[in-house]
């Protein structure tokens, strides 16, 4: 295993003191994990409950398929548009305190949601939702990524990544039941209520100092420069200095772009295709946004799996994990109504997310630890911009042209570009290592702990 003598504080990017890996509390990680994990829950249930009441909506207000996609797309729009500046203030001046904060946000303008009384105020109230969140997914995996070794990384990336598909579930089964029975309102009031009681839970739990007491030394502090005079431009620089760090971010941006359609027009396809009642379109959904997150956390383990001592399998698996949606979703959405397209689409669903996981261990591989918030950050524009923002908005507007269940056979096409860009990343993957200075057993392998 790698010794390592030296790690940087990603919390303040402060020089950390010689320690073995696994010093401290070892419930303390798990807790960490936890509660961040159900923050993340709170963070999709807060964006997702708007999928459920999409019907409602567009019943009591007439609006378009474009006007309701654009909802549901501003919160991502903010989030990619500003996570990278929030995460570098997050990376600066304390990802605990940042990560309170942006709870405490998010949660208060879903609560401005209910009382919106019209499109207008509404949708400001989902662009203050995106600006809560906008850096809780980097800020949030940096904190988890602090304090577990480097060999889980691809888990936890899908495993954290997974968690936005699990709120998303519970965000449109409770919201969908709520609706029906109470109302959209209420339905939003919940889900803020939510979000602040855990809010406030963290602040009381996780502090700067104890994320710093339970650090795990990380090999990538070598791309650390020694010297303060080039330390900022030198850490910034690896964000955008390899051929594959850059597919990295293409590659899961785009592969999400299905991921979010799925996400934002899953009821309203069983809605309208399917005939369900807003409700039980709702709970249906839920059963295939599960199975969405189930893949998150399945499909990283198999990468962390297979590519022990050859990282580049990591690449390897994304593209497999993305052919094997773009197939399994084109002939889902090209069939009629019926099981067999349920069944296809439940296998689409499963592996249409794969990449995220990977993406983010080999991001967190060549960038420099103590921004790696701001690294992840700048993942998350990929993912929100590319995918998760694009992908309801021109569903819907497609949707508005040649009806929703047309729009789902056009769409998944994206994923051949996803493919491409994966591609790019494994064929570049050990020449950006060794201009990175990485290259061979210090950084190409995972099971001698080095980065991965």
């Amino acid at each position: 295993m790698t010794t390592i003598t030296e790690a940087t504080d990603p919390t303040h990017g402060h020089a950390l003191p010689n320690r073995m890996p696994g010093k401290g509390s070892r419930f303390f990680p798990g807790l960490v994990f936890g509660l961040t994990f159900a923050l993340l829950l709170s963070d999709y249930m807060s964006r997702q409950v708007l999928a459920a009441v999409f019907p409602l909506l567009k019943a009591e207000w007439g609006l378009s398929d474009t006007a309701l996609g654009t909802l549901n797309s501003v919160v991502a729009l903010a989030v990619g548009l500003l996570a990278v500046p929030l995460s570098v203030l997050g990376d600066r001046y304390g990802r605990a305190r940042a990560i309170v904060g942006m709870a405490a946000l998010w949660s208060l303008a879903t609560l401005a949601s209910a009382w919106a009384s019209s499109y207008g105020e509404l949708l400001v109230a989902r662009i203050l939702v995106g600006v809560g969140e906008a850096a809780y997914g980097s800020i949030g995996l940096a904190v988890v990524f602090l304090v577990f070794r480097p060999h889980l990384r691809s888990t936890l990336s899908g495993a954290f990544l997974g968690g936005g598909a699990f709120g998303s579930v519970i965000g449109v089964a409770l919201g969908g039941v709520i609706a029906v029975r109470f109302g959209w309102r209420p339905a939003f009031v919940v889900m803020g209520v939510i979000g602040l009681v855990l809010a406030l839970v963290y602040a009381f739990t996780i502090t700067e100092q104890r994320l710093r007491d339970h650090a795990i030394p990380d090999p990538a502090a070598k791309l650390e420069p020694e010297t303060t005079a080039l330390m900022t431009k030198a850490r910034f620089r690896t964000l955008v200095s390899t051929p594959a760090v850059i597919m990295a971010y293409l590659g899961s941006g785009l592969q999400l772009f299905m991921t979010g359609t799925l996400l934002a027009w899953l009821p309203s396809f069983f809605n309208r295709t399917y005939g369900m009642t807003p409700d039980r379109a709702g709970k249906v959904s839920a059963l295939f946004l599960l199975l969405l997150g189930v893949g998150m956390i399945g499909t990283g383990l198999i990468s962390d799996r297979v590519s022990r001592g050859v990282t580049q399998r990591k690449w390897t698996s994304s593209i497999v994990y993305a052919v094997l949606s773009l197939v399994f979703l084109v002939s889902a959405f090209s069939l009629g109504r019926g099981p067999a397209q349920l069944a296809l689409l439940a296998v689409g669903a499963f592996f249409v997310s794969g990449p995220a996981g990977p993406a983010g261990a080999m991001v967190a591989a060549l960038t420099t630890p103590s921004i790696r918030a701001t690294a992840f950050a700048t993942l998350a524009l990929a993912n929100n911009v590319l995918g998760l923002a694009l992908g309801p908005i021109v569903t819907g507007r497609i949707a508005d042209s040649i009806g929703l269940a047309g729009a789902l056979r056009v769409v998944p096409w994206v994923g051949v570009l996803a493919i491409l860009a994966l591609v790019v990343g494994w064929r570049t993957h050990h020449s950006s290592l060794a201009r990175l200075g990485l290259a061979g057993a210090g950084g190409a392998t995972a099971s001698n702990g080095s980065v991965q």
